[in-house]
């Protein structure tokens, strides 16, 4: 019997609108997004488990066009303790049921953590 192939996530920022096919909309960002309600956002799931320290987070933003790959390689790092394993389970077990839309407020998510995220399930950016 083949193997199902797995379905990669999609990524939208959390001020573009909801689809109907985002099916589950998943904040994957330590911080809760300025300037938009929890109702607007329509997010099922808040992992702030599988996001950067909050150290990290701050370090990365303190001049994010020099620190690029040494905040990726970290991110890494941090991606292999148990807390964030266990997010990242729970990550994979919601895309094995269905749709799921990786949703942040980064604005520019090439370069953000999304791109290291996504590396942990063998998906990259569109």
């Amino acid at each position: 019997m083949a193997q199902q192939p797995s379905v990669s996530f999609a990524v939208k920022r959390v001020y573009d609108a909801p689809d109907p096919d985002d099916g589950r909309r998943v904040l994957v960002d330590r911080l809760w997004p300025r300037g938009i309600s929890k109702q607007q956002a329509h997010i099922d799931e808040w992992l702030k488990a599988i996001t950067p320290s909050n150290d990290l987070r701050r370090w990365f933003h303190a001049d994010p066009q020099h620190r690029g790959s040494e905040f990726a390689s970290r991110y890494r790092t941090e991606l292999e303790d148990e807390e964030h394993r266990q997010g990242l389970e729970h990550l994979r077990e919601l895309r094995a049921s269905g749709p799921v839309t990786l949703v942040t407020a980064v604005k520019d998510v090439a370069h953000s953590h999304i791109p290291v995220l996504l590396a942990q399930f063998g998906d990259e950016l569109p």
